[in-house]
């Protein structure tokens, strides 16, 4: 079955491209704000990404009838906020450093997504945002096949005019049964420069140990021309900000798949973390984690257990009342 919905997903899409437990895992809530402080140098490599515009995306996406017919001008009390880190990919499963490189699910990562669309498939979903490698798309895609709603995930190609023009769907019907996905480089992996596609275990026996834990879990400094996760965070949680927030504030539920550096660094944001705290977050793939977004500030509501668990619709009476509205339809 996972196997067939894998290769079904391969010959459905064409993609653009270019890791670890949230289940049991305890963060502090601390009140202090989130804060990045870049040297110049970064400042410099960073100042074309905050220059990028992405308006040509939300206009595009906006196309799109909500399951609610939401308004994006009007704000919302309450949104549903879900984060997942890809299921186990190739790379993954080798033990390499994949950073940036597009490396495609296993069989196992396969089934992680399709898990975790049955632990979402009762939660209202109106946007889907992932980053632009082939990971954590195969993700989202394979998690709604299973989302109750049946409605189907169409990524929006925005490169070009043509590219707009050529996807454009015509039925306004047909839109009401389709939720936008939009793919976004800011969402990628942390890049590891010159560690990709190195094993893990040599590269700890080369360098030392202690090197290598260094770059993978400080704060703010990179591997050999890769990115520390500062300067990943830095990407991430301006396009959420910019284009991701606005989206939860005017009520339209999101879902974003990820990677474990980009969601913890938007986790981070959320949560606010301290650059001390957020280095020792760690982040299963194939785990959901839904916050609830209400009066502009996030509450976390952990991982769904599963698609019959009532616990977690019982936090607010908007999910409440979708969850009843989709058994009404089952009967």
């Amino acid at each position: 079955m996972a196997a067939m919905t894998f290769h079904q997903t391969i010959a459905a899409l064409q993609f653009h491209g270019y890791h670890q437990e949230c289940g049991n895992v305890s963060m502090k809530l601390i009140t202090r704000g989130f804060k990045l402080e870049t040297g110049s140098s970064k400042r410099e490599l960073y100042n074309g990404y905050r220059k990028r515009s992405h308006g040509s995306i939300q206009a595009s996406s906006s196309s799109f009838q909500t399951s609610d017919n939401k308004d994006p001008s009007r704000k919302s009390s309450e949104a549903a906020l879900i984060l997942i880190r890809h299921g186990e990919s190739l790379w993954n499963e080798k033990n390499l450093f994949t950073g940036c490189v597009d490396v495609p699910l296993t069989k196992k990562g396969v089934e992680e997504a399709i898990e975790v669309g049955k632990r979402i498939s009762n939660i209202p979903i109106d946007m889907i945002y992932t980053s632009s490698l082939i990971r954590a798309q195969m993700t989202a895609m394979l998690a709604m096949t299973q989302h109750r709603r049946k409605k189907v995930p169409i990524v929006m190609h925005d490169e070009n005019e043509q590219a707009k023009a050529w996807s454009q769907i015509f039925s306004e019907e047909t839109k009401k049964q389709c939720i936008p996905v939009v793919t976004a480089w800011q969402l990628n992996e942390r890049m590891y420069g010159e560690l990709q596609g190195l094993n893990k275990q040599e590269t700890a026996d080369k360098y030392g140990k202690e090197q290598v834990h260094e770059w993978r879990r400080s704060y703010d400094i990179p591997p050999p021309n890769g990115e520390s996760l500062e300067m990943c965070a830095e990407r991430a949680v301006a396009y959420f900000k910019d284009q991701i927030e606005p989206q939860l504030q005017a009520g339209k539920n999101v879902m974003i798949a990820a990677h474990g550096n980009s969601l913890r660094s938007i986790i981070m944001y959320l949560d606010k973390l301290t650059s001390q705290e957020v280095i020792s977050l760690e982040l299963s793939t194939g785990i959901p984690m839904l916050y609830i977004v209400k009066d502009e500030k996030y509450i976390r509501r952990g991982s769904p257990a599963a698609p019959t668990e009532a616990g977690v619709y019982a936090y607010t009476k908007n999910l409440a009342k979708y969850r009843q509205k989709l058994d009404e339809k089952r009967h």
